[in-house]
């Protein structure tokens, strides 16, 4: 069940005697703004929420550290892997609430002062940085007075990433490479996708619900959409509608606007009975 920003929420005993093969997992829907310690404040508080709930795997949004007036503010706030404010705060909320998380995007530097890598960030129940993804597909529209060029200030990735989990398998993207389903075709087999996004309102409202639920369909997966949504500094309005998607491509859980959560239980044995009685996975030629 989705939390919005100031409901009342009851806190859940986290109980080590848990059911094999269940999860507890959630998605922090935000709407950042251009300062980064307000940023990690709220996604502090937003976790410690879905902690309360049971999440054992929490991801973060795209741009959750910042949403800067201007594209170049996250250039600004770039830091170098493995050190800097928005990694210390992700390995040490991890660490403090035993959980696996994911910071959806942390701008880190490059060779290029003028340029940042989009990278997604996942750390384990001890702190550890245990992968790390760079957006691949950048983002380019434009469209009325609507124009985005992420290629001005972001460096392409070029690696597919995947990582073991308690969870399962975990395939990391970001955003835009929603829309290039071969980047998910190029990770095998994974139990759960991750797509942390800021996906414009207006792209958003037409293909955001259609996009994430294909996705998961496609690769009899969960998938794990956390997102900006709302009305931000620059002016710039993103979609939300932070989902969690199970493998048959039902949204078991959605938060349409706001800052909030969406939390929901996986089940490998649900996925792996799907899998079996549709092996479609089984049936590529190409």
């Amino acid at each position: 069940m989705a939390i919005k920003s100031g409901d009342k929420v009851t806190k859940t005993k986290n109980s080590k005697n848990t059911i094999p093969g269940i999860h507890r997992i959630a998605a922090i829907q935000m709407a950042s703004g251009p300062y980064v310690s307000a940023n990690l404040s709220e996604a502090e508080r937003l976790i410690e929420i879905a902690v309360s709930q049971g999440a054992k795997l929490i991801a973060l949004p795209e741009y959750f550290a910042i949403m800067g007036l201007k594209d170049t503010d996250k250039v600004a706030a770039r830091e170098k892997e493995g050190s800097g404010p928005i990694q210390r705060f992700l390995s040490k909320t991890a660490k403090k609430h035993q959980i696996w998380l994911i910071g959806g995007s942390v701008p880190l530097a490059t060779e290029n002062p003028d340029k940042v890598r989009n990278a997604c960030l996942v750390y384990d129940d001890k702190g550890k940085q245990v992968a790390r993804y760079d957006k691949i597909h950048l983002f380019g529209f434009d469209l009325g007075n609507e124009h985005y060029k992420e290629k001005n200030t972001i460096e392409a990735g070029e690696e597919v990433v995947t990582v073991d989990t308690p969870f399962g398998k975990l395939g990391l993207s970001i955003c835009y490479d929603l829309r290039f389903p071969e980047l998910y075709r190029a990770m095998g087999e994974v139990d759960i996708i991750a797509i942390p996004s800021a996906f414009t309102e207006t792209t958003g409202k037409a293909h955001w619900e259609s996009l994430v639920r294909a996705r998961a369909i496609e690769n009899l997966c969960y998938v794990l959409a956390p997102a900006q949504g709302g009305y931000h500094a620059s002016g710039r309005e993103t979609h939300g509608n932070s989902m969690i998607v199970d493998p048959w491509g039902v949204v078991q859980d959605r938060l349409p606007r706001g800052s909030g959560i969406v939390i929901s239980s996986i089940n490998t044995a649900y996925m792996q009975s799907l899998r079996k009685s549709l092996p479609a996975l089984k049936h590529r030629t190409l």
